[in-house]
C-alpha cells in the first residue's frame, strides 16, 4: 500500500495540480458509488483509492491547452 505519494509521482511536466485534484474527487466518487452499488464495505477511504489509481497508473490525466476558451 502507498502511504501519501508525493505529486512527483504522479503529476507529468506539463500537468496541473488542479486537474488531478478534480480528477481524483470524481474518481473518489465513482469508488464510492460502486461500492454501495455492489453493497461492498470499504476498507480505505475512497479518496486514497482514487490517488492510489492515480499513482499506479491505472488511472491517468488527459489535458486539453483549449479548456476556458470560448470562441466567438
Amino acid at each position: 500500500m502507498m502511504l501519501k505519494p508525493s505529486l512527483a509521482q504522479i503529476l507529468k511536466k506539463d500537468e496541473s495540480y488542479y486537474s488531478l485534484v478534480v480528477a481524483v474527487a470524481k474518481r473518489a466518487r465513482e469508488i464510492a458509488e460502486e461500492s454501495e452499488k455492489e453493497k461492498i464495505s470499504l476498507t480505505e477511504k475512497p479518496v486514497q483509492l482514487a490517488v492510489e489509481d492515480f499513482a499506479f497508473g491505472k488511472y491517468y490525466l488527459i489535458e486539453s491547452k483549449n479548456i476556458g476558451v470560448a470562441k466567438e
